[in-house]
C-alpha cells in the first residue's frame, strides 16, 4: 500500500480561502468606463453641455435684446473677417455683426438657440412619453399589439412635413389667441412633433417588451401572483431604460431639425422671434454678399445635431452589455 504523497506548500497556498481582493464593481461604472472610451460621445457631450448652457447663461452676459433694431450699425461684419478684409466694417460691441436691421447676430444666434433647445427638449419628451406607453402596451399585452402596431404602421406611413404644415395652419391662430404669439406657436410646434415621432420609440421598446416578458424572472413574479402594473413598473421598464435613453437622443435630434426646417419655411415661431431656422431663411436673399449669416446657424445647427447622433452612438455601445467590452 502506497502512502499518499504529500501537498505541496504551493497548492497549500493556492486553497488558502483570502476573500476577494477587491469588491465588486458596479454595473453603471463599467457603463461609464465604456462611454468614456467613445470619444466621439464624449465630445459630442460636451458641446452639447457648452451650448445648452450658452443659450441659458448667454442673456446674463450678453445684455443685447435681439429685436432691437439699430439702423444706424446695420450689416456689420463679424470681427474674425478683419483677417482676410480689412476694410470690413465691423465693431467689438457686436463681435458676430449685424444683419440688414441691425439686429445683433450673437444675440440671435443665443435667443434662437435656446429656442431650438427648447423645443428639441419638450417634444422630445412628449415623443418618449407616447413611444414607450404604446410599446409597453404593445409588447405586454398580446390583445391591444395588433392594434396598436397598426396605428403605428398608419402614423409612419403618413408625410410628415406635409401634416406639420396642415397643423400649423389650422391651429396657429387659436393657439395664438390664448397664448399668445410666442407660447401658442411653442405649444402647437412641440405637440405636432412629438405626435409625429413617436413611432420608432414605440417600435424599439415593443421588440424588447416581447422578448423580456418570456424570461424567467417574468414568469417568476407571474407565478407569484404580481400584477401586471408592478411587473411593467418594477422588471420591464428598468430592463428597457437603454433603447429608450438612445431613442431620445435621437429624438431630440429630430426634433430640432423640424423645427428649423418649420422655422425656414415661415410657419414656426412669429417672423420678429429669432430662431436659427428664422435666421437662415431671413440670410438666404443676401447670403453672397454676407455669407457667415448662412454658415452661423447653419454650423450651430449641425453641430448641435451631430454631437447629439454621437452621444446617442456613445449611449448604445456603452449601455448594451453585448458589446459593452468591444
Amino acid at each position: 500500500m502506497t502512502e499518499p504523497v504529500p501537498a505541496s506548500p504551493v497548492a497549500i497556498d493556492a486553497l488558502a480561502d483570502e476573500g476577494p481582493l477587491e469588491p465588486p464593481r458596479s454595473q453603471w461604472v463599467d457603463v461609464w468606463q465604456q462611454f468614456t472610451r467613445h470619444k466621439g460621445a464624449m465630445m459630442g457631450g460636451a458641446f452639447l453641455v457648452f451650448i445648452t448652457l450658452a443659450v441659458l447663461v448667454g442673456p446674463w452676459i450678453l445684455t443685447l435684446d435681439p429685436q432691437t433694431l439699430d439702423i444706424r450699425n446695420k450689416d456689420l461684419r463679424p470681427i474674425y473677417t478683419i483677417i482676410w478684409d480689412g476694410s470690413a466694417k465691423v465693431s467689438w460691441a457686436h463681435p458676430f455683426g449685424t444683419d440688414n436691421l441691425g439686429r445683433d447676430q450673437l444675440a440671435q444666434m443665443i435667443a434662437g438657440g435656446r429656442a431650438s433647445m427648447a423645443v428639441g427638449w419638450a417634444a422630445m419628451v412628449l415623443s418618449l412619453l407616447i413611444g414607450t406607453a404604446v410599446g409597453v402596451v404593445a409588447g405586454y399585452f398580446k390583445r391591444l399589439d395588433g392594434i396598436l402596431m397598426r396605428l403605428t404602421d398608419l402614423f409612419l406611413s403618413l408625410p410628415i412635413l406635409p401634416l406639420l404644415l396642415v397643423a400649423v395652419t389650422l391651429f396657429r391662430q387659436p393657439l395664438r389667441a390664448n397664448f399668445g404669439p410666442e407660447g401658442g406657436m411653442f405649444i402647437l410646434i412641440v405637440t405636432v412633433i412629438g405626435l409625429t415621432s413617436w413611432m420608432p420609440t414605440a417600435r424599439i421598446v415593443r421588440g424588447d417588451i416581447l422578448a423580456l416578458k418570456e424570461r424567467e424572472f417574468i414568469l417568476a413574479a407571474r407565478s407569484i401572483g404580481t400584477t401586471s402594473g408592478k411587473i411593467i413598473r418594477r422588471h420591464l421598464l428598468p430592463n428597457v431604460l437603454s433603447p429608450i435613453m438612445v431613442s431620445a437622443t435621437l429624438g431630440l435630434a429630430t426634433a430640432i431639425i423640424t423645427e428649423s426646417a418649420l422655422s425656414f419655411l415661415g410657419v414656426g415661431f412669429p417672423s420678429d422671434y429669432p430662431t436659427w431656422g428664422k435666421m437662415l431663411a431671413d440670410a438666404v436673399p443676401r447670403m453672397v454678399d454676407f455669407p457667415e449669416r448662412v454658415m452661423l446657424p447653419g454650423i450651430a445647427i449641425s453641430l448641435t445635431v451631430l454631437s447629439v447622433n454621437y452621444l446617442g452612438d456613445g449611449l448604445r455601445d456603452a449601455l448594451d452589455p453585448r458589446i459593452r467590452g468591444r
